[in-house]
């Protein structure tokens, strides 16, 4: 046995690489790396390609060398498909991709801190609970709130409405008479929480919006009360503050008047446009985020986290751990330590630790950066919304935040704006998405990437007003 055990660890011993071969590995990625971020003023946003040699890649029992698995990445794993690293990238909400935090990650996962519980490393605990405080003060949230470090918006959602059922005992025998409320503009990963939780079998009721695709609190409360009088039970509202297609911000305030009136949780997926609350300016505009239940917010959209950086906020932190909380034998050496566990917070137990990918750009840079690069979006994206219509396109509302609407008119604009879409993803200089809105085809600019500056912008009206002209 001993003769085997030496032959075994000979073997898995080379999953330690030498000192020389990580020095050699780490020169080759941050060179890369390097080179990377320097090339993409060059780089298109899209690009249309195939990857035939990553298609046909084998693991097999002998590795690979480095320089290999490198030229991978580079060639059909970077110069493929959507490039959310660029500034040209307009489509969608991008992710940011701060370099600074992907030193955290490569310190976080080369130290493998377990962040689940503080227990197992207090300061990574801490340090993601000092970001989750930070995050509760910009919201407004006295000192009885908390949250959770998430994947992103998606499980932020799922541990807000798993919170918010628990809270209000809504089960199997009262699910149906439950009512949930909120408008078209509702981001669909709160349509798959819903489902999850069991709570799609709930009443699902999608309240009017007004021009400016804001909800129509008029209707809200018209539907609340006849819930109310029918015997049902107006369990949750769930607002938007900042919408994926249009950035509209519901009437916050006036919606956390209803759901106090009527006893209801009040929800706002804050996922895009929560950390425009750094601007003073724009302060006025999410009035009554601080009476929400719960609140969502990514810093990988508004604090140019890479992606993978969700955050959940509950103002009563009771609430949260309530409808997280389980307990282990095995882990008891754990228990009756002051700090709240990010594993009691939501449904991940073996969890990265994210909080340093958010802790370390926030000390290094400090928070002036962050908002100048917010305030420089919306004014970017007001000048693309003004130079379009100068182009003769129609746009939907002016930009509540950094993301506007465009279409260009005609005899038959659904066809011509499909058409002209898949010439703006064929050049690719510049990426943009779609949307459906009221049944009619746009294409969205959304200016969320610190990366994108003037001359992104102008090269996107350029490549703009070219393919209309091949099209006209």
């Amino acid at each position: 046995m001993l003769d085997q055990l030496e032959e075994l660890e000979a073997v898995a011993r080379t999953l330690e690489p030498t000192a020389d071969l990580r020095s050699e590995i780490q020169n080759q990625a941050f060179e890369y790396t390097g080179q990377f971020i320097e090339s993409l003023a060059q780089r298109p946003g899209f690009i249309q390609a195939d990857c035939p040699n990553l298609s046909a890649l084998q693991v097999t029992e002998q590795g690979k060398p480095f320089e290999e698995l490198l030229a991978l990445l580079r060639d059909e794993v970077n110069n493929a498909g959507i490039n959310p690293a660029s500034g040209c990238h307009l489509g969608y909400i991008p992710g940011g991709g701060l370099w600074a935090s992907s030193v955290g990650d490569m310190l976080a996962a080369a130290t493998n801190r377990y962040a689940g519980i503080f227990y197992a490393s207090p300061g990574a605990v801490l340090i993601e609970n000092q970001m989750i405080r930070w995050l509760c003060s910009l919201v407004g949230y006295p000192s009885t709130a908390h949250g959770n470090l998430t994947s992103g918006g998606s499980i932020a959602n799922l541990i807000a409405i798993q919170a918010a059922r628990d809270a209000h005992g809504i089960c199997s025998a009262n699910v149906r008479q439950a009512a949930v409320y909120f408008t078209a503009q509702v981001h669909h990963c709160v349509h798959k929480a819903l489902r999850i939780t069991g709570l799609h079998e709930a009443i699902q009721r999608v309240i009017p919006m007004n021009d400016h695709y804001q909800m129509d609190t008029a209707a809200l409360e018209v539907a609340m009360k006849k819930d109310r009088e029918a015997g049902l039970t107006p369990f949750m509202v769930i607002a938007s503050a900042g919408t994926t297609d249009t950035g509209a911000i519901d009437p916050l305030d006036a919606v956390a008047g209803l759901c106090e009136q009527y006893g209801a949780w009040y929800h706002i997926d804050a996922a895009y446009g929560g950390f425009f609350l750094l601007l003073d300016e724009y302060r006025e505009k999410f009035r009554g985020i601080d009476r929400a239940d719960s609140v969502v917010m990514d810093p990988h959209k508004g604090m140019f986290l890479p992606y993978g950086s969700g955050a959940v906020l509950l103002k009563d932190a009771q609430k949260l751990i309530a409808a997280n909380t389980h307990q282990a034998a095995y882990m008891q050496d754990a228990y009756g330590l002051d700090e709240i566990n990010p594993a009691d917070c939501g449904p991940e137990l073996s969890r990265p630790f994210r909080g340093l990918r958010m802790w370390l750009p926030l000390h290094l840079h400090g928070v002036e950066p962050f908002r100048a690069a917010l305030r420089e979006k919306v004014l970017l994206c007001r000048y693309f919304h003004e130079e379009i219509q100068k182009m003769g396109f129609e746009t939907g509302p002016f930009p509540e935040l950094s993301v506007t609407m465009f279409r260009y008119p005609g005899k038959d604009p659904e066809v011509f704006n499909r058409k002209l879409m898949d010439l703006l993803h064929a050049d690719g200089r510049v990426f943009f998405s779609s949307t459906q809105v009221d049944g009619r085809f746009w294409i969205r600019c959304a200016v969320c990437s610190f990366r994108t500056h003037l001359a992104e912008i102008r090269i996107a009206l350029d490549m703009i007003g070219e393919c209309v002209a091949n099209l006209i």
